[in-house]
């Protein structure tokens, strides 16, 4: 039944927010989602399932709105600590992460695209915010006609990763505050009951709640953080702009079917006029 009602649910949210925003609001909450599901008697408050799958899908899609909410809230941030958006530094002739020659010719096939002039080396030096936002406008359209992640899977997933990490840590701190909440509860519970008997099945629910509130403080402490993000962010921008050659290159592989068709009906003997 359990197992039905996440199939169910998660058929209401696209692989992205599974990947991106779902699974960190749930890791977020997951001492308070072991509690909930664990110390609250569900079976006596007699709740219909199709009631409880509504409550679920309403909770699942508020917890990944917060979670998405709390990683943008980083973004301007983040993007000023390692001084601008990884998409548009990389495209700077400063920033040696992509070759030059292959930049060069980005620069020339997005300009085309957006239909503005590319900046040369001298625009970028003498006024870098005019260079910055043409390369905001290139991305803005390289992200627009790079959705399809069959296509693109290896930047979606690099997306999937960066959204990730992003919203994890945008969550961070509330999550371990509410880590602490869930603690201080299972207390309250094993000291209103006075003597803790392993052997009964409400300790070893108060347990197993625990012992996730301890992994769960472990997982934030430790691995989450802003070096892992930037990372990422860094990542998903180089992928997002070698996208760039999968765009260009559709077109020169129909360019030369066309030019070897042309050139053999060039050689073909001419037909006689009736």
């Amino acid at each position: 039944m359990i197992e039905q009602m996440g199939s169910s649910m998660l058929r209401f949210f696209d692989a992205y927010t599974v990947r991106a925003r779902f699974i960190p609001a749930i890791l977020a909450v997951a001492p308070a989602l072991a509690a909930l599901f664990l110390l609250v008697p569900w079976k006596e408050l007699d709740l219909y399932v199709a009631v409880t799958t509504v409550a679920m899908l309403a909770l699942l899609y508020a917890l990944s709105d917060w979670a998405r909410k709390q990683g943008q809230a980083l973004e301007p941030g983040l993007y000023s600590e390692i001084g601008g958006k990884p998409s548009v530094t990389m495209m700077h002739r400063s920033d040696n992460t992509i070759d030059q020659a292959s930049k060069d010719r980005y620069r020339a096939f997005l300009a085309a695209k957006i239909e503005k002039p590319e900046p040369s080396a001298n625009d970028e030096q003498q006024n870098p915010a005019a260079a910055n936002a043409f390369y905001e406008l290139a991305g803005t359209w390289l992200r627009t006609h790079t959705r399809d992640a069959k296509k693109f899977p290896i930047l979606f997933n690099e997306n999937c990763a960066y959204g990730f990490r992003r919203n994890l840590l945008g969550a961070k701190w509330t999550a371990l505050a509410l880590n602490g909440i869930v603690v201080a509860i299972c207390a309250a519970v094993l000291v209103y009951h006075g003597t803790l008997d392993i052997g009964s099945a409400d300790a070893k629910r108060v347990l197993v709640v625990l012992i996730v509130a301890a992994a769960h403080a472990l997982y934030f402490l430790l691995a989450v953080n802003r070096k892992s993000v930037i990372a990422a962010a860094r990542t998903y921008a180089r992928e997002l702009i070698l996208s760039c050659e999968t765009l260009i290159t559709p077109k020169k592989a129909a360019t030369k079917p066309a030019k070897k068709a042309a050139a053999s009906r060039s050689k073909a003997p001419q037909q006689p006029s009736p």
